[in-house]
């Protein structure tokens, strides 16, 4: 029935949505890529673990903290115009990226490339729920970009393998220079300029003070611990990002036009929603970046190999979107976003099953990861169908820079939320080997957490050890995943509207 739809569709609006699509997989492919060349990196640049975690962190910290931003500059400013300054400076960027010789440049150059994947992503939804008005074409323009977004997630570990095994680093950022002006040109063709008539003004406040807030949590979770949570420098930084978040809540509440209208929270289906898009991020994603490094250095698998155990994951995230629609249309968003999220919550408690096991393998571990990417399926085009469904047509732009400022801020701040864990639990075990001090403890964990074994033999530990160490880091790991999608799943359920008729916003969802 998608396929019949999709020919309906007016050529100029297929490619809209070819476009939207196109910068869909750059975002995917620059998340989940990109662990596959840390341990090249670490040798090349050089990077330390702290750098590495920023390589990874500056894209999603850049774009969780001007999100919001982006989607009120795109509703003030139109969509179509931000959404192609986004894709040039994100081919700007990817070609510095390429370039960089050192690990503070790389890590400057993600950064960058992360402001310009907001202005892209604030646009996305926001072009297609606006470009795509009637509700079937607009119910397979929603999956088709689900299904592709999943895509770019889920192969963005193959194409990092394959790169660094037949070309080189630099690589895995220069292709976003071809995609993006091939997007640029269809974009111009294919996407219709729409803006809020009614954003006049701008949210300058609120955008300053959201991102400081945002970027100094995500900064104590990476950093720290190496200066001690109760260093002045920590408390500091602690203190100003309280002080921001409560200013950013007080100036949102006073400006006339907010960036992040709290009444929003209101209507209970888009609270349910940005519950379902936390808590894909509080556990799915962030793991899918740290699951390679196991897979590697635990269980011994080439980039190529753990790159197609990794779409295990996320293959089900292009077979499941369509169906989830139609649960959506008849069961609601509380039922669909909170069965995702629990059987997210069961993938990662057989993963975690498996990883116990002496012989584990991709074979033990297949069961969980297709649960998990099933999980991933029914919550993901649900919650920004019910999202951008749930506020007025010309909120678009707001209610999608909301939407993805729950993914991307929860992604960030778990990011090092799993590094920070991952660290403990190998520190822990560490800890009972009693052949370490404090210092080196640390030191030690911060180089397994990496994939880096080196270290550890210099210091005697065998090296079945310290894949042993390793792998009970990763235990840690997937009961805080578990957990957290499960708790998630339990508040989603309690805040969405129970029946479809209570909440005027299902209206707007495709039938």
């Amino acid at each position: 029935m998608e396929c019949k739809m999709f020919a309906t569709i007016s050529l100029k609006n297929k490619i809209a949505l070819i476009a939207v699509c196109l910068s869909a997989v750059m975002l995917g492919l620059e998340i989940t890529s990109v662990p596959s060349i840390l341990p090249t990196l670490k040798e090349l640049l050089p990077a330390d673990f702290q750098q590495l975690q920023w390589i990874m962190n500056a894209y999603t910290i850049a774009m969780c903290s001007v999100l919001v931003a982006m989607g009120a500059l795109a509703d003030r400013f139109g969509r179509k115009k931000i959404f192609l300054i986004g894709i040039a400076v994100f081919a700007v960027s990817s070609l510095v990226c390429g370039l960089a010789t050192s690990a503070p440049m790389l890590i400057g150059a993600r950064f960058l490339q992360g402001v310009s994947a907001a202005a892209m992503l604030s646009c996305q939804v926001a072009i297609l729920s606006q470009q795509f008005q009637n509700g079937p074409e607009r119910g397979v323009a929603f999956a088709t970009w689900g299904m592709i977004f999943g895509l770019g997630l889920g192969f963005g570990p193959i194409v990092g393998g394959v790169i660094i095994e037949f070309a080189s680093w630099e690589w895995v950022f220069l292709i976003h220079v071809v995609i993006a002006a091939v997007t640029i040109i269809l974009a111009k063709k294919g996407v219709t300029e729409s803006s809020d008539p009614n954003a006049l003004s701008m949210d300058f406040g609120g955008m300053i003070t959201l991102s400081l807030s945002v970027f100094g949590l995500v900064y104590l979770i990476t950093q720290g611990h190496e200066s001690g949570i109760t260093s002045q420098h920590v408390l500091s930084i602690l203190a100003a990002s309280i002080v921001s978040f409560l200013l950013f809540i007080v100036i949102e509440r006073k400006v006339r036009r907010p960036m992040f209208d709290f009444s929003a929270f209101k209507v209970r289906n888009f609270s349910g929603a940005l519950f379902g898009a936390s808590g894909m991020n509080f556990s799915f994603w962030p793991f899918v970046i740290y699951f390679p490094i196991y897979l590697q250095s635990v269980l011994g698998y080439s980039g190529i190999v753990s790159g197609l155990t990794v779409l295990a994951l996320t293959v089900p995230t292009i077979i499941v979107p369509p169906y989830a629609e139609r649960m959506l249309l008849s069961k609601g968003p509380g039922k669909v976003i909170s069965l995702g999220l629990f059987t997210i919550a069961t993938g990662f408690a057989a993963i975690w099953f498996a990883v116990g096991f002496a012989n584990a393998s991709w074979l033990t571990l297949l069961p969980g990861c297709l649960l998990a990417g099933v999980g991933l399926g029914l919550t993901n085009t649900p919650v920004t169908n019910t999202a951008t469904g749930a506020l007025p047509p010309e909120r678009a732009g707001m209610a999608s820079g909301m939407e993805f400022s729950a993914r991307m801020i929860s992604l960030a701040v778990n990011i090092a939320i799993m590094g920070f864990v991952l660290v403990q639990g190998i520190k822990v075990g560490l800890e009972n080997t009693l052949l370490f001090d404090s210092n080196e403890i640390t030191q030690l964990a911060d180089a397994l957490a990496a994939g880096n074994f080196s270290m550890a033999e210099s210091t005697g530990l065998t090296l079945d050890k310290a894949r042993e160490i390793l792998a009970s880091g990763f235990n840690w790991v997937l009961l805080y995943g578990a957990s957290a999608a499960a708790v998630l799943g339990i508040a989603t359920a309690i805040t969405c509207e129970r029946h479809q008729s209570e909440d005027k916003a299902i209206d707007a969802v495709p039938e």
